[in-house]
């Protein structure tokens, strides 16, 4: 396998994450005009929906100098029956140097761990999505200083997120608590199951995360405003979170559902400091595989 594909979170080392996050500090503060001394021809190849993680990826993209193509799986020879692997090593002979992967389907990149130049892994069905966990992980470092010894509350629709998934074994590396809570039907497992109030009164970082009603076999039940009360941050949730608390979100965000509308910018949120984070993590993510 190409040592610099980035698929997974298992595929760093807590070394290399922790460089990831320097990197991006650097971008933020001391080197915002670095880019490679040659150009790098990078696409981004959805065949899902996608605003924050693609255009995040565009807009690292060009800040570094790269000349950046944007695949539209409508007009390709997808539609004429090309597979994922012809696809993408068509990119490889055509002279890309690094492309950028979001596809519905889970693991999609173990036929693809042969491909001879940088893939990451924009999400990949449920499974896994690297360089939103690591946008978290930076965005949580910058407010404690520290990825050890926190307790995280993911809350929400865990057992279809692929943002739950690499999060939660992100965290674990670093010897972090994580714990769940939302509606029991979309829990993983019932291990380190929290009720609602205890996991938002007892969480250093509070995780909410959206119903993805796109993968249910079944529409969810509850209205919004039922799906609120019961396992959503109302402004009477937010007043037991911890003085040092942050509510965080991958989004895109529902308003009125898993958190109030009000709630989104408030003072412990920091939903829109994940998107800003975002162009900086992922600079440092094609900084580490196309160096």
């Amino acid at each position: 396998m190409c040592k610099k594909h980035i698929f997974q979170m298992s595929d760093l080392t807590k070394e290399e994450i922790m460089s990831i996050l320097k990197d991006a500090k650097l971008f933020a503060f001391e080197h915002k005009d670095w880019q490679f001394s040659d150009t790098k021809l990078v696409a981004n190849l959805f065949f899902e929906p996608s605003t924050r993680t693609h255009y995040s990826f565009a807009s690292a993209q060009h800040q570094l100098g790269c000349k950046v193509e944007n695949f539209h799986a409508e007009t390709s020879s997808t539609k004429k029956g090309e597979s994922l692997y012809d696809t993408v090593k068509t990119f490889a002979c055509l002279g890309y140097d690094a492309l950028v992967i979001r596809h519905p389907e889970d693991a999609y990149f173990e036929q693809l761990k042969n491909i001879e130049i940088p893939i990451l892994n924009a999400g990949d069905g449920k499974g896994n999505h690297p360089s939103q966990c690591l946008l978290d992980l930076y965005t949580i470092y910058e407010e404690f200083q520290t990825l050890t010894g926190l307790k995280v509350a993911i809350i929400g629709d865990v057992y279809h997120s692929r943002v739950a998934h690499s999060f939660s074994q992100a965290m674990e590396m670093f010897d972090s608590e994580v714990i769940y809570s939302g509606p029991k039907e979309c829990m993983d497992s019932m291990e380190k199951y929290y009720e609602i109030d205890e996991a938002i009164a007892t969480a250093d970082v509070v995780m909410l995360l959206r119903v993805q009603h796109e993968r249910h076999q079944q529409p969810m039940l509850q209205s919004k405003q039922d799906y609120l009360n019961a396992y959503g941050l109302t402004k009477e949730r937010y007043q037991k979170l911890k003085p040092h608390a942050i509510i965080m979100h991958p989004a895109p965000v529902n308003r009125g559902v898993e958190i109030d509308s009000d709630l989104v910018e408030a003072n412990k949120s920091r939903i829109f400091q994940q998107m800003r984070n975002g162009v900086l993590v992922r600079k440092a993510m094609l900084k580490k595989v196309l160096r």
